[in-house]
């Protein structure tokens, strides 16, 4: 016979707050252990609900602001808490700013333990709403209320949302028809979507028994054009209902500005990743950027940098700290569709690229194509596969190497292959201050870390991108 849980008590603290934690979370001491605060600032005094207690640290959510932050603001979107699109709206965009480059302060500090020459203020974002180039949306058969929906009393349909996940709850959604991060034409079309929805009200998917047909809405903006460039991503159609609501969903090509692309994707399996094979599309097929002097083709589900008016400033500080000469052969890794070996290409001799997306190679040679440059190879393989160092050793040595990894970082081979090749400098774009420490750390045996200058990519939430240039201190053996 199972054992009843026991009921745990409620138990609240008072504590000061004075700093913030790489993951946007707020800390606090309290009898010499350390607590993390949800929804508190720095300098605030708060009342908080224990959530879990071990014994080295304590979660925490805050209930009460008993001493009010100087940069606390009021949050602009009625979902901000509910929804994991946003951490830090209700903190003043300065402060966000400052504290993004303290996070990477303490990564090198904490994590890398290494010395670096500079770590320059956090270059800002001009556009701290409506700068998402991107959106994943997400359909759910499990919607979230909040506290203030449930204690209204009016009766909701909690087997559909159309919106976020909420922070923590992969089978949870936030039903949102508006998002602050995105352009307005974007959510013209999720306003849409809740309305053919409405029309034809077929079955959301359901992220624990993996039935129902809506998966994704992917939404995609060019600052350049105006134009969209949108996904519906679902499992396969096998009804009257479902059929219809794929050729609504195709009609509404005749409402989104010129040149966009409408498409239908197809995704049966298991995985929640927002993708799938391309069923019916309706435009180009493909969304264009100009960025740098270089024009972009952009795919469906390519990866591209989601803040656009910002990307010209990451790009000419990874070119700076790459230092790129005529007669350089530049290896570009983790290169995407082309962001920085394009540029690249314009100063070096030869840039090769490796990517392990196909359709993000496929998208940088017709970039090469369209603006003329013939100087670079690019190859899709993995990085991280056991058979990648046996291809790089075929390659000639570069003189520079740039590297823009996923959140993990570099995988220890790469690593330690970059030992072996030695290049002169090293420039490392990333967008996890924990894992460019790490790495850099790893590096230092022959490297130093010259400058490291954090990019405020993502205005709203605790991310942010780091620049760093690293050259080599020791001869080649």
């Amino acid at each position: 016979m199972a054992r009843k849980r026991k009921h745990q008590p409620i138990v609240h603290v008072e504590l000061d707050i004075d700093s913030v934690g790489f993951e946007g979370v707020s800390i606090g001491r309290l009898d010499g252990i350390v607590h993390f605060v949800k929804g508190a600032l720095p300098g605030e005094h708060v009342r908080a609900r224990v959530v879990r207690s071990k014994k080295s640290f304590v979660e925490a959510e805050a209930t009460e602001i008993l001493k009010k932050s100087e940069f606390r603001i009021d949050p602009p979107c009625p979902h901000f808490g509910s929804c994991g699109g946003c951490k830090w709206q209700h903190f003043e965009y300065a402060e966000q700013a400052a504290w993004k480059r303290q996070h990477v302060v303490d990564a090198f500090e904490r994590i890398g333990k290494i010395d670096v020459g500079t770590i320059h203020e956090t270059v800002k974002s001009p556009q701290v709403f409506g700068y998402r180039n991107k959106m994943e949306f997400s359909f759910g058969a499990s919607r979230w209320l909040t506290q203030d929906e449930i204690d209204s009393g009016d009766e909701f349909d909690t087997r559909f949302a159309l919106g976020l996940h909420v922070p923590g709850r992969f089978d949870k959604v936030r039903h949102i028809d508006d998002c602050l991060l995105q352009t307005s034409a974007a959510n013209d079309l999720l306003k849409a979507v809740h309305a053919l929805r409405d029309a034809n009200p077929v079955t959301a998917h359901h992220q624990r028994s993996h039935e129902g047909f809506l998966r994704h809405l992917v939404l995609r903006s060019s600052t350049t054009t105006g134009s969209i460039m949108t996904v519906l991503v679902t499992t396969t159609p096998v009804s009257t209902e479902e059929e219809e609501f794929v050729a609504s969903w195709m009609s509404l090509s005749q409402t989104l500005p010129e040149g966009s692309t409408i498409g239908h994707a197809v995704n049966d399996t298991k995985s929640p990743v927002a993708i799938g094979d391309i069923s019916q599309m309706s435009g180009p097929g493909f969304l264009q950027e100009t960025s740098h002097g270089v024009e972009y083709q952009i795919s469906p589900f390519s990866f591209f940098q989601t803040n656009t008016n910002q990307l010209p400033i990451l790009v000419e500080l990874a070119l700076n700290c790459a230092e790129i000469h005529s007669d350089d052969l530049v290896w570009d890794l983790y290169c995407g569709t082309g962001t920085l070996t394009l540029p690249a290409a314009k100063f070096a001799k030869k840039v090769v690229g490796l990517e392990l997306v196909q359709s993000s190679i496929d998208d940088a040679h017709a970039n090469a194509e369209r603006n003329s440059i013939d100087n670079i190879d690019l190859y899709a393989i993995d990085l991280h596969g056991k058979k990648t160092i046996e291809f790089l050793q075929d390659m000639p040595t570069p003189d520079v190497v740039m590297i823009d990894p996923p959140r993990a970082g570099m995988h220890p081979q790469v690593v330690e292959h970059l030992l072996t090749l030695a290049p002169e400098r090293i420039s490392y774009v990333s967008c996890n201050p924990a894992t460019l420490a790490r790495d850099c750390a790893l590096l230092s045996e022959m490297y130093t870390v010259e400058e490291v200058t954090p990019v405020d990519m993502f205005p709203q939430t605790y991310h942010v991108e780091a620049v760093a240039k690293l050259r080599r201190n020791t001869a080649r053996e």
